[in-house]
Parts: C-alpha cells; structure tokens; sequence
C-alpha cells in the first residue's frame, strides 16, 4: 500500500528557518556567555531579524514597492533600518551592562548607529526570504492543481464507465420491449442515444451540426410524450451536415419551448424551428405561441442570461441574439459565424 506524504506547508517552512536560526544563535553565544545570556541575546536578535524581514515582505514591499513608488519604498526602509538598528543597540548595551553590574551611563547616538549596517543584511535576507516564499506557495499551489487534474481525471474515468453501463442495460430494456411495444423502444432508444450524447460529445469543443440537431430531435421526442395533446413540430433545415459548433449551444431556445410556450391542457401547440446556413452564419430561429398560464413566464430564468455570457466568450460582438415577445407569439433568433 502507497502511503503519501504531504509536502511541508509554507507555515511550517518558516516555523523550521526560524528554529534554525535560534540554533544556530544560541550556540554561536554559547561558549562566551553562557546558556542564559545566550538565550536572552539570541530572543533579541531574533525578534530584530523578525521585524526587519515581515516588515518588509508584509507592509514595505506591498504598500509602496509593488505600487511603484520606489521614492517611498526607499525612504521607509531606510528609516525602518535605523529604527530597529537603534533600538537593538540601545537594547543590547543595556542587557550587557546589567548583566556585567556596570552602572548604564548614557549612549551617544552615534554608537547606537553603529548597530545599522548589520540590518542592512538582514534586510537583503528579507528580500531571499521573500523570494522563497514566493517560490514555495507557488509550487505548493503547482501541486494542488496537479492532485485536482489527477483526481479530475479519474472522476472523468469514473464518469465514462457508469453512463456506458447504463447503455448496456438500455440496449438490453430495448431489445426485451421491441417486440411488444416498438414505439416504446424507439423511446428508450433516443434516451440512450441522449445521454450517449452528454458523455462523448458535450465535453468536446466543438460538435458536428447534425449530432447536435440529432440531440435535439431526440429531447423533443421525448419531451412530446409529456404533452398531453401532443405537439406539432415544423423543424426546417439547411445547412452543412459537417459544419462544427459549440456543443448545448442551441438548446437554451428548445428547452424554453417546452417549459414556458406549451401548454399541455391545449389540443394544439404548434412550434416552427429554423436552422439555416447562409452567407457565413448560421442561423437559428425559433417561434411558438405564448402560454398564458401564470406558472409560465417565457422571459424568467437564468437560460438567456448565461446563453449570452457564452456566446460573449465564444464570439466576442460576432453574434446577434434577438428575443421578441410581443404579441401573442415568442421569437427567439441565434446568428453566429462558420467556421
């Protein structure tokens, strides 16, 4: 059995530079000052190096560097240096002469600048520090991508072979029905040959026009024998067979028939469907009486919305979507280039 590790996260990266660095500290002092100067000099300095590098990844470099006010950026770092050099000196001293019993006189200023150049390279740390940072989230977010694709993959995997057993079991209820109720089996044909449709084709980019109309042919099938009275269907078509579109891209307007234009207590629902390829488009055209049932509202929903919002993706402004639901009829119309 495999057993995986997971990679340090970024957190525990620097909780280990930072014990690395009290170490290294610690022992350094250790031989002149004992173990507990050491390990009061050894908090001092660290908390110096802390300030310094996390004031410049976390505030210094964010607020002025990566806004291009480099005048700022190094007018603050340079106060910051001073500063923090400043108080670690005063700080040092003090802690010397307590621990020596000398009596603290005063400290010139320039003695305590003499304590600045040391942050200079801490400074120059930060920006390695920061460099690190950078480079480890970005490779521990290389791999979370990595493990999502892998496990994408395999759901993909798992999602071909359910749907194509469920195709074996249609294929065998389709040839136990044939016999006795052809017209049935037709019925359970299309529905196979829809979520056939849904598992090789819909993921593609794009798909021959006559698979899509052919997908669409099969879902208004299926959706007549919801309809009490029926349905009568005029679908016109004229186009190139090898054309390729966008797969589900024409179904918004279809699926908009049939749940807000058909009303089932009618005897008679008459629906006019165009696609026709001409002059560089295709055209998409569809036309059906408005049900006046108050559950219906031709309008609602988030179908057209999203519809747009991929055509936008897809087209740029190289598309026309046209809605007219005036009068008693609603008229929905696609045109979009061939390519």
């Amino acid at each position: 059995m495999k057993i995986w590790r997971q990679a340090p996260s970024i957190i525990q990266l620097q909780v280990l530079i930072w014990a690395a660095v009290l170490f290294a500290n610690f022992f350094s002092m250790l031989p002149m000052d004992g173990w507990p100067k050491s390990v009061i000099y050894t908090a001092v300095n660290t908390i110096v190096y802390a300030i310094i590098i996390y004031g410049n990844i976390l505030v210094l470099y964010p607020v002025f560097y990566q806004k291009q006010r480099f005048a700022w950026y190094v007018a603050t770092v340079a106060l910051c240096l001073v500063a923090v050099g400043v108080l670690r000196g005063y700080t040092t001293i003090a802690l010397y002469q307590y621990f020596s019993l000398i009596e603290i006189r005063p400290v010139t200023f320039g003695r305590l600048l003499g304590y600045v150049p040391g942050g200079i390279l801490i400074y120059i740390m930060s920006l390695v520090f920061r460099v690190a940072i950078a480079y480890f989230t970005l490779k521990q977010q290389t791999e979370e991508i990595m493990l999502q694709k892998s496990q994408a993959e395999l759901n993909l995997l798992k999602s071909q072979v359910q749907p194509h057993f469920l195709f074996n079991v249609l294929n065998n209820i389709y040839y136990r029905v044939y016999k006795g109720d052809p017209m049935s089996a037709g019925l359970i044909e299309r529905l196979s040959d829809i979520m056939r449709y849904f598992v090789d084709e819909s993921p593609k980019d794009e798909v021959p026009v006559a698979t899509e109309v052919a997908f669409i042919e099969n879902y208004m099938e299926l959706e007549k024998i919801r309809i009490r009275h029926g349905a009568t269907i005029n679908f016109e078509k004229a186009y190139n067979p090898e054309l390729r579109i966008p797969p589900m891209l024409l179904m918004t307007f279809v699926e908009n028939i049939f749940k807000h234009g058909i009303d089932k207590s009618q005897k008679q629902n008459e629906v006019t469907i165009s696609l026709v390829q001409q002059n560089g488009y295709l055209l998409f055209k569809t036309s059906n009486r408005k049900n006046d049932s108050p559950a219906a509202h031709q309008s609602g929903g988030f179908g057209i919305a999203n519809l747009t919002k991929r055509l936008k993706m897809l087209y740029g402004q190289e598309f026309e979507l046209d809605i007219d639901d005036r009068g008693d009829l609603y008229t929905a119309s696609l045109k979009i280039p061939t390519r």
